[in-house]
């Protein structure tokens, strides 16, 4: 369960990193990590009261870009008319109302924000004077394509694998993370802050 939520929290960080890029609002360490607090907060909760675990979801990334809107007072509503939805099961009938049609037409606008998001930040890697920057994207996404386009792909690895195998997001990240690590090292705390920076800088 540890490793499990480990990942999640990679997948948090993702999103906080995406999110803090499209808002314009510089991310520090302590920010990071009072996010990923609070995604922990939110499985414990969830596991007292016998359900799912919480986390980040990258259609909230999508979400942001679409409408504009950046403001947690608006996050907080949005929270209490889910709780109320819970509470009220008739009022579940308002968003089991909306056409399914226009839920897809939506879902692909938001998951097609994330796509492009995620481009946006990775322009801003120097592919022209290292190389292998645009090997470790090419390697990466194209791990992180096998569990949607061949499923049964990893199916005789050993069944400890199955956390780090079954998700795309999880295992690029994995890819990308080992592939930078034997290509470009391990940076400096001051020199992937510095980089980080420049980087945001070029994306603005």
């Amino acid at each position: 369960m540890c490793i499990v939520m480990l990942i999640t929290l990679v997948e948090s960080t993702g999103m906080f990193l995406a999110l803090s890029d499209i808002t314009g609002k510089k991310l520090s360490n302590e920010e990071l990590t009072r996010g990923l607090r609070a995604d922990g907060l939110g499985t414990v909760i969830g596991g007292v009261f016998n359900t799912f675990p919480y986390t980040s979801f990258s259609q909230n990334v999508g979400l942001v870009t679409v409408t504009g809107v950046r403001s947690r007072y608006v996050a907080a509503a949005g929270g209490i008319i889910l709780i109320a939805f819970g509470l009220f099961p008739k009022m579940a009938h308002v968003v089991a109302s909306v056409p399914q049609f226009v839920l897809g037409g939506a879902g692909i606008v938001m998951f097609g924000m994330v796509a492009a998001t995620g481009i946006r930040i990775l322009g801003s890697c120097d592919f022209n004077r290292n190389r292998h920057n645009l090997f470790i994207v090419a390697i990466a996404i194209g791990f992180g394509m096998i569990p949607t386009l061949a499923p049964t792909f990893f199916q005789y690895l050993p069944k400890w694998t199955v956390p780090f195998t079954h998700s795309g997001i999880v295992l690029g990240t994995i890819v990308a993370v080992a592939l930078n690590l034997f290509y470009n090292g391990i940076q400096s705390r001051e020199e992937a802050m510095r980089n980080a920076a420049a980087n945001t800088h070029g994306t603005e």
